[in-house]
């Protein structure tokens, strides 16, 4: 899979060409349209999750960007430095579930594509999308997004996209686009930075000096890469080394791939944006995702059981211990409601502990009637789904009511929505009504609860949580507790994904194919 169509733009004009463009402001749109669609999640989504997370129309959008709409933010800077015209379209982010309604998914895609279509003309298109998208109807929902962008502006206009790299790269969205910008880190605390690359590249597109061509290797397996450790870091590392060394590279990227689609193209890639220099790319492409896979089954962080990992939690000499519920995480797309691990911290009779958090709406609705302060008896938890252990039923006290709480996301602000703290056998529980991972320590001081007071902490992410929890753990574990998430491809029970990669495919092999 190789983007061989470069942009119509010569890679020297002439000064009388630069001084016409100069003189004539550029008109830009951009749009942003995402989640991340876990295909096995019963968790089904309409436009209520998007407006529950982000949905801003044009002119509401705030200033701090949300993960995938860095590409607005940043855009506003650039295009105000440059004195070029920015047409701000809807951008619309829902916190990561299981299909998407098919109506809602069309009238998103429509308002944005209206919004484009009352814009024209227009010189560029850069728009951030996740890339893990899957609507009823819609296997490919970028890449339908994009063919039609391109229908609208036609083959000149320069289409640029910022992603997110837990997502599926297909053969219909690199034909529709110029060039793709991922994010490198995973936590990912760069989504800015990634914008900042994909304006870069595209105003010198925009400006005469680069041809972006995109070259893309198929990996031939699926894994998790986190940055956080080896041999991932030293690999992101030096892909940032070969950008700033050669003139030629413009970006490079690694397409992780999303387990938890069920998709015909899910797999790990990796992707090349050259200055016009496609073999170059391919080869490059090719390099670095053979290494990649020679380190196959390397990447993926240690994993505990519940029962170890409560146990680690209590001999550790010093708090705060970080267990991650790093399965039953809300952006993979589960319901974040399992109460394995706290089952497990009851059994042994620990109070010093938090919880954060535990998705359920009706038990927020009842906290809240009841009250601060109020002891009542609750039925909370593990209604989502088998695997994430069984609902807890006994007398809480309401501690803390938040309405519409929000927790630190680096540079923005993810929502968890109506929320209540309360305090069962000793310890204290988040309850949440929009699902969201634990990104950041300010999840438990927003709801009263001292973080760095504890012994033990239990959050709900894969990773995520790591950039901000790891300056105030003395110790984080990775907790594998029950099944809400199919999080090993190699039993999973896909039955749209392709069978040749590893390791759902028998055996050891390697990808034959330069280009998928």
């Amino acid at each position: 899979m190789e983007n061989l169509r470069l942009h119509g733009l010569p890679a020297e004009p002439d000064g009388f060409e630069l001084k016409a463009r100069k003189a004539t402001a550029l008109r830009i749109f951009t749009a942003a349209l995402a989640t991340e669609t876990n295909t096995f999640s019963p968790i089904c989504i309409d436009k209520r999750a998007f407006e529950a997370s982000l949905y801003a129309p044009p002119g509401k959008h705030p200033e701090t960007p949300t993960l995938c709409t860095a590409p607005i933010t940043v855009g506003r800077r650039v295009t105000a430095e440059k004195g070029w015209h920015l047409i701000e379209g809807t951008a619309a982010w829902a916190d990561p579930a299981g299909l998407v309604n098919r109506h809602t998914y069309e009238i998103l895609r429509d308002e944005i594509l209206g919004q484009l279509s009352a814009a024209l003309p227009v010189d560029a298109v850069v728009l951030g999308l996740h890339g893990a998208m899957v609507a009823d109807g819609y296997e490919d929902t970028e890449g339908d997004l994009l063919k039609r962008v391109r229908e609208i502006v036609g083959p000149e206009v320069l289409v640029c996209v910022e992603l997110d790299p837990h997502s599926h790269l297909t053969e219909k969205r690199v034909a529709a686009a110029d060039f793709f910008v991922f994010f490198k880190e995973f936590p990912h605390t760069d989504f800015v930075d990634r914008a900042e690359d994909l304006w870069r590249i595209a105003v010198d597109t925009l400006e005469g000096r680069v041809r972006p061509v995109m070259s893309v290797f198929d990996c031939g397996m699926i894994d998790v890469f986190p940055t956080s450790r080896e041999p991932m870091r030293s690999f992101v590392d030096k892909l940032m080394r070969i950008e700033r060394e050669d003139p030629d590279v413009l970006s490079l990227s690694v397409v992780h791939g999303f387990m938890a689609g069920d998709v015909p193209e899910m797999g790990t890639k990796m992707v090349a944006v050259t200055n016009g220099r496609p073999e170059k790319g391919q080869a490059l492409a090719r390099e670095l995702g053979l290494e990649l896979f020679a380190k196959r089954g390397t990447f993926r962080m240690p994993e505990i059981d519940e029962r170890q990992a409560v146990a680690e939690a209590i001999a550790a000499p010093a708090g705060p211990v970080v267990i991650a519920d790093m399965w039953d995480n809300p952006g993979g797309g589960t319901a974040g409601d399992a109460t394995v691990v706290l089952e497990e911290l009851i059994a042994n009779g620990v109070t010093d502990a938090a919880i954060g958090t535990i998705w359920d709406p009706m038990a927020v609705q009842i906290c809240m009637a009841a009250g601060e302060g109020a002891e009542i008896p609750l039925r909370f938890g593990a209604k989502s789904a088998p695997g994430t252990g069984s609902p807890i039923d006994g007398t809480v006290k309401v501690m803390r009511l938040v309405r519409n709480a929000e927790m630190r996301f680096g540079e923005s602000f993810a929502p968890f929505g109506d929320a209540a703290h309360i305090q069962y056998r000793g310890i204290d529980i988040i309850l949440n009504s929009t699902r969201a991972q634990s990104f950041d320590p300010s999840l438990f001081s927003v709801m009263g609860i001292d973080p760095r007071a504890k012994k033990i902490l239990v959050v709900k992410s894969t990773n995520h949580f790591y950039a901000s929890f790891s300056k105030i753990a003395s110790q984080i574990l990775y907790c594998s507790a029950g099944t809400p998430y199919p999080n090993d491809p190699a039993k999973t029970p896909y039955r749209r994904a392709r069978r040749d990669i590893w390791p759902i495919a028998s055996g050891p092999h390697a990808p034959e194919h330069g280009a998928a």
